[in-house]
Formats: structure tokens, sequence, C-alpha cells
């Protein structure tokens, strides 16, 4: 190996090198040294240092000069900023460098030539000794160069590196992170590429970045040279891997989202001064996935070491932002930076903050979610960095895509619309930093919004964010949960949208007491399972098309249903993990299903569909039991693949013992025997028959939640659907509660856990009351009435230990007087 003053190869560089080699080379020689003997790859390279930098500038006599063209610098100037920028490149440019480096990089290289070839092709990367900090992401400030061959172009790539020290966005940076320009200097780092090119690469993170929950991987992916995820050229694919199953053996991936891919960077080729290129990606693999689930878990294995190793005094993982990509050639896939991760990691733990639209409007556009705020003002459409200072602060910025050059002007906008770009892109990175909402990947932005007009960006509904006409008024609430006691009565949630799973693990909570399924099939599957399994018998062929459509990927459409439910499913379940998640079964009535795609020709029509051919009636009947194998089967890919065995499952609307216990037998056949594995079988009690045999159904089922609506509606006899009668539907009514009293009861007396997840407890704090009163188990509550009605039970659950008696409030207390 060279012995040189300037160069320091991979093996001899560590993690506290970085002001010799910068964080993105010592972070490279860390891994390279450390982690690839545990199987991590990582292409070998070299760096030139932070003192060959100053070796070069000093020998040119450029501090003087340097100091004359930054000295005073107004940054908020963007003129000022751009001209200075300019000049100080200028300067660093123009410095030679010295002949004894040149020699040593050229020594260097040939040593990376004589282990890869002579014909290898290198990445040229700025790497900054101030960058990569726990504190501050200096990501994307300074130039990289790929696909970089020949000793000519390789030293003029090096000089470019040195002078993209002064890049605009460089100098704007370091100014508000308060770094001096003088104490930080560059060091570059040379090393092979990898050709990915002819296969695919991207970002990774240890941490899910719009909410900071730590317990997946998410990797974003896309075919081509990794630049395009970076710059958000490109909406990739985006997947997650849930770590405490992981560890556990488990090999699968949670999640799956399926990106556009539009186009990919790959080589130039015939000799240009550019040595990259972007060309359209043909439409068969844009319709693919562009990595291998055996791709994902290899770099989830990969993200879960380097997180490992990268751990605190204390031991605790540092969540990372990691990049990768995959070799066409040799197919190995390799990490080619990691850093701490900045934003999601450094929020404040016990604060949870939840921003809710208070209003509707009509969605302009839509496209990925960037945290979970929300924002308004007034559009600004710009169509290139050149054109930067026609934006004022408080708009709206929206473009094709940013790049670091955008960032004086990011930190000042009210939200950011982007049309390309994934939630690793540029765009995100910074939003999440500087902690505004953006949508990006709003494909048609710059054309469907215009400058002027004013609108609210909303990252709040999940993983769609939306632009709104108008400004709707929001609210923002913080709330302390960090050191809330939990109560002895359980408080659960009830949530049917993955996509907010995440963010509401965050409230105090017991687990999930009703994760809806059907939300999941409406909106993730959109398609009717029997059309799935049998779409000759669509008779409609538009319709069938479009079903087949939705499902090309998978080897038979049926496929498609089973893993799109698990995902939707094992997102809740790992949000939540390892508390419960009950999990209902399909509850559909015939009029909701038949709605679904290709659902009309599988559905009866119903004078009443409310009593008619919903719940369990459907399980074990020739007209729906292929539909509920293909639910059975995703709910056993959930906890045997997946490994979540904390999902536990519910029958709803279960009319008689017979009944019950036909679906139990059922589901045993179908792999989901009761007690096997954990697995416990709750049934809602909804129907006055459950209350009157409620020792009966005790024998076949773990546990009864008690479904308020329909228990209400049908002890009342009220059509809750029925605008004429809707007044006579109130779940306080005295009939009502002593339902709710046998039923609490009659659990208890056999031994059978009780809850309720109905909506009647988010409504009414009254029938909280008379709920912890009774000594119910579990009560599961809307997100946005969770902190409230917590609070509430302890105050309750106070007075009942000091033997006080519930305490009533006003609205209780009147109607006890009347």
């Amino acid at each position: 190996m060279p012995d040189s003053r300037y160069i320091r190869f991979f093996e001899e560089i560590s993690a506290e090198d970085v002001a010799r080699v910068g964080g993105k080379t010592a972070s490279l020689g860390e891994m390279y040294r450390r982690l690839s003997p545990q199987g991590v790859k990582v292409p070998n390279g070299f760096a030139i240092t932070a003192e060959a930098y100053r070796h070069m500038v000093g020998r040119a006599l450029a501090w003087e000069p340097l100091h004359e063209t930054l000295d005073g610098l107004r940054a908020d100037d963007m003129e000022d900023l751009a001209r200075r920028g300019r000049r100080a490149r200028e300067i660093v440019y123009g410095a030679p460098l010295p002949e004894d480096l040149r020699a040593q990089i050229l020594e260097a290289y040939g040593a990376l030539r004589a282990e890869y070839g002579e014909d290898v092709s290198v990445a040229v990367r700025s790497s900054a000794t101030a960058e990569d900090l726990p504190t501050a992401s200096f990501a994307g400030q300074q130039e990289t160069f790929l696909n970089v061959r020949g000793q000519e172009r390789l030293l003029d790539a090096v000089r470019r590196c040195f002078a993209s020290l002064f890049t605009d966005r460089s100098i704007h940076y370091r100014i508000d992170q308060g770094f001096d320009h003088f104490k930080v200097a560059l060091s570059v780092c040379v090393m092979k590429m990898v050709r990915s090119d002819l296969a695919s690469s991207g970002v990774m993170f240890t941490i899910d970045t719009e909410t900071g929950f730590r317990d997946v991987v998410m990797i974003t992916a896309a075919y081509g040279l990794g630049e395009n995820i970076v710059q958000g050229a490109v909406d990739p694919d985006e997947l997650l891997v849930f770590k405490p199953t992981f560890a556990q053996g488990h090999r699968a991936v949670l999640r799956r989202t399926r990106g556009s891919k539009k186009i990919k960077l790959v080589y130039a080729e015939g000799g240009t001064r550019e040595t990259t290129r972007n060309v359209p990606t043909p439409q068969a693999d844009r319709e693919r996935f562009c990595v291998t689930d055996a791709d994902v878990l290899t770099l989830a294995d990969y993200a879960i070491r380097i997180e490992r190793h990268y751990s605190d005094k204390a031991g605790h993982p540092v969540p990372m932002d990691i990049e990768w990509a995959k070799d066409g050639l040799d197919g190995d896939i390799y990490i080619v930076q990691a850093r701490p991760e900045t934003v999601a990691s450094r929020k404040r733990a016990g604060v949870l903050e939840e921003f809710t639209l208070e209003g509707s409007g009509t969605a302009l556009v839509t496209g990925r979610a960037v945290g979970t705020r929300i924002g308004s003002g007034g559009v600004r459409v710009i169509a290139s960095a050149a054109l930067i200072a026609e934006f004022k602060p408080g708009e709206v910025l929206v473009t094709d895509v940013t790049t670091p050059d955008w960032e004086p002007i990011m930190k000042q906008a009210a939200a950011i619309v982007t049309n390309r770009g994934g939630r690793t892109c540029h765009a995100a990175i910074v939003a999440r930093e500087l902690g505004i909402a953006a949508v990006v990947g709003a494909e048609g932005a710059t054309e469907k919004l215009k400058t002027g007009e004013t609108v609210t960006v909303s990252c709040a509904e999940g993983d769609v964010g939306k632009v709104y006409a108008g400004k709707i008024p929001f609210a923002v609430r913080r709330t302390e949960v960090g050191s809330l006691p939990r109560p002895r009565t359980k408080v659960m949630l009830i949530l049917g949208n993955p996509e907010l799973a995440f963010q509401m693990s965050f409230l105090p909570n017991d687990g999930v007491g009703l994760a809806r399924m059907e939300f999941i099939i409406a909106e993730y599957i959109k398609a009717h399972p029997m059309a799935l399994l049998h779409p000759e018998r669509v008779a409609d062929e538009q319709e069938r098309r479009a079903l087949l459509e939705l499902a090309r990927e998978y080897p038979h459409p049926a496929d498609y249903f089973v893993r799109r439910l698990a995902e939707g499913v094992g997102t809740i379940a790992a949000a939540f993990y390892p508390k419960p998640v009950i999990v209902r079964m399909s509850d559909f009535k015939t009029n909701e299903y038949a709605s679904l795609p290709g659902g009309r020709w599988f559905e009866p029509q119903e004078a009443n569909p409310m009593l008619g051919f919903r719940g369990a009636s459907r399980y074990a009947h020739p007209a729906y039991g292929e539909g509920f194998a293909l639910e059975c089967a995703a709910m056993r890919h959930v906890r045997e693949i997946m490994g979540l065995t904390n999902i536990h499952l519910m029958i709803p609307f279960c009319r008689r013992v017979a009944e019950g216990a036909r679906v139990v037998a059922r589901m045993a056949e179908l792999g989901l025997e009761r007690g096997r594995g954990g697995l416990q079988l709750y049934v809602m009690c909804e129907i006055p028959n459950n209350v009157l045999l409620i020792d009966e159904f005790s024998k076949l089922f773990d546990g009864f939640s008690i479904g308020s609506n329909d228990l209400t509606q049908l002890t009342l006899g009220v059509d809750r659907d029925s605008a004429m009668v809707a007044f006579d539907f109130d779940e306080r009514d005295p009939g009502v509660k002593e339902m709710i009293r046998m039923a609490v009861e009659g659990s208890r007396r056999n031994g059978r856990h009780s809850g309720i997840c109905g909506q009647a407890p988010s409504d009414y704090p009254e029938l909280t009351e008379f709920l912890v009163g009774l000594g119910i188990d579990s009560i599961s509550l809307n997100p946005d009435v969770v902190v409230k009605t917590t609070l509430r039970i302890l105050e309750l659950e106070r007075s009942l230990a000091s033997g006080a008696g519930p305490v009533m409030t006003s609205a209780a207390a009147s109607r006890s007087q009347s």
C-alpha cells in the first residue's frame, strides 16, 4: 500500500478520523475495517486528506483572496451570495495540485487499478470535515463525480471537489449552522464504482423518517445509480422490514409500495465530458419492484449491523441514514455511505404533536407525505434554482425537484411540493430537518398549481400527502405523554389505517382493541376477494381487466389479496408490538361488498343489509367461504411468516352459538386454531343473544368486545342508518346499559376478557364512567380522544379506590336527577 502524507486507504481509516478525512470517508473506513468481516460489503477506496486541501490552497497563496471574497458576506442576499460563491470556487479550482500531492493521488489510483482491474471506474466524492455529524447533515452540500476513468479526469474531479466547498449552498449552510468557512476543510473520497447502473441502488434508514418509529428499516430503491434518489429525480420503490421479528429469525418484508421509477441514471458512452446520463426506464421494469425480497432482507441485515455498530455510549443503537448499491455484474449489494440520521431521531421524547385539519377542501394534487405536519400559503412555482430570488418568505414552494442549491429559500417556505421524488429525496430530507410539510412525487404539481393561489399542504392524513385549494384551518396539539401513568382499565385504540399506525403508536396505549380489516380491503386492496379468486365470473370486461391489472405482479390474483391484507394488518401489528392487536375479520354488509370492484357479481341484493348476510354468517357459507379462506391465509402470514404473534382475531356479528362453533372449527381447518401459538379468538358482543347466552359463547371464545353501535341498534330496535328514527339511537339508554352490564359481568363470571370498541366511549364521557364503575377490562377509543379519556379514567379509578364512587360529569348528574 502506498505510504504517503496525503493519502489514506480505507483499511487505515476509522470513525475517529473525521478531522482528517471528513465524515463520509471516516464512516466508510470504519465499516470497511470493522463490518466487512461480518459480511457487510463495502467497496475499497482511499481518502485524499483535508491536509492535502490545505496544502494545495496554501501553496497557491489562496487563503487571503478567499478571506477577501467571503468576509462580510450577507448570506440572505442571494445575488451577493452567488457572486462571492462563484469567485471562491474560481480561486480554489484555479489552484494547481502540488506535484507531490498529484503523484500520491496517482499512486493510490494505481493501487485501486491493481486490485480491481485497469478499466475500473471510480466515484470521486467530497467529504467535508464537518459533515455527517449527529447534529448536522452536510449531505449533498459538495460535489460528487461518478464513473470517473483515467488519470487526468480523476485529477480534474479532485480539484472540482475541492472547489465545491464553496458552492452557494455550502456557504449558506455553514453560516446557518455556525461553522467557520476556514475551519472546515475538504477531503476527497475516491472509491470503486459499484455497477448499479446495471442493477439498482437506493437509500435506507433504520428509523421511520416521518414519525420517528425506531423498529423498522425503511428502504428506498430505484434502477441505476443512486444520485436520482438522493436528488429526488425519481419516485422510488419503498419497502419496510420490522427489526424485532427479523432478529427472531423471521425473514419477511413488512410492507411495500411500488414507485414509478420513470428514469434511471446509467454510464454515458462515447467519451463525452458527461460521465453519466438519465435514460427512460422500460415500462415493464417500471411496473415491478427493482429489488427482490432477498435483496431487501440482505439490506435489512446490513442496516441492523451498521446501526448496532454505531451504538452510543449507553449501548443504544444510533439510527442511521445509509446509501447502498447493487452491482449488476457480481450481483452483490454494497454499502457506499452511512451517517447518523439527524431529524426523526432527535424528536423530543414524551411529547406527542398532532396536526389535524378542521375543514375540508378539494385536493388539487397528491403525492407522498413527508412528516405529519400541515402548512398553508400562496403558491410560488419556480422552474429552476436560477430563479429562487423570486421566492418570498411564507410561500409554498412548488417545483419539479430540489437540490442543495435551493436550500436558502426552502427554510423560508410554509411548505414544499415537488413533481418528483420519494421520501428519501433532497426535498424530503430538508423539509424534515426544517420541520415543514412537504409533498413529493406530486406528479404535475407545477402545471396544476398556479403562482399566487392559496393552498393548504397536508401531511397529516397518512402516507398520501394532499394539496388542497384554499386555506383550510388546522389545529396543532402538543401533549406530554411520557410520564402519564397507566390506568387499571386498559386503554386501547380503534384503528384501520396502516399509514397512521406508526404515528398513533406514540399515544399512551395498551394496544389496539379493534383493527378494522374493512378499511384495508377498501383502501389498499380495492377489490372483492371472490372477484380475485374467480375473475372469469366478472361479466364486465373492463372491470375484469382492471382487477387483473391490480394483481399483475402476482402469480394469481388471489395472492395479491393475501399479501396486501397481510401487509396492512402487519403494519398495525408491528407499530404496537408486542402489545395485543385485535383484528376483526371482515364485517362488510352486502351493499358495501357489492360496491367494491368486482363485488356486484358475487353479492345478493338485500332489503336490509344491516341484518342480512354479514359477519360470521358469511365465513362458512359457500357464497363467501373461499373469500374467508383468503382472509385467514393473510392472518397466518402475519403471525407465522412475519412473526407478529401479537395479533389476535375477532369474529363479528355472530348470531348463534352453533354459528360460532362452525366458524371456530373452520378457522382451525385453515390453520388458525385457537390456542396454537398463543392465538386468542374474540367475538363481538353486539347482538342481545350474545349477552343472553354469554356462558355458552364463553366456551368458544377468549373474550368479548362490546360493539355499542349494533348492540344499541338491536336492543332498541332502531335502524341507525335511518334518518327518520336516528333520534332514538342512544347508547346511554338504560336498557342498553343493562345489556352492557350483563356482558361485563358474564365475561368476568366465565374468566373471559371484556372490552368495548364502539363509538360511544369516544363520544360520551359519562358512559366511560359507567364502564369503569363496572370494572370492564378495556376500553377502545378513537385516537383523538385517547389522552383526554385516559386522564378521565385515572381520575375515576382514583375516586373508586378512595371509596368516593365515580365522579359524575354535569351532564350525567343532570340525567340522574331527571
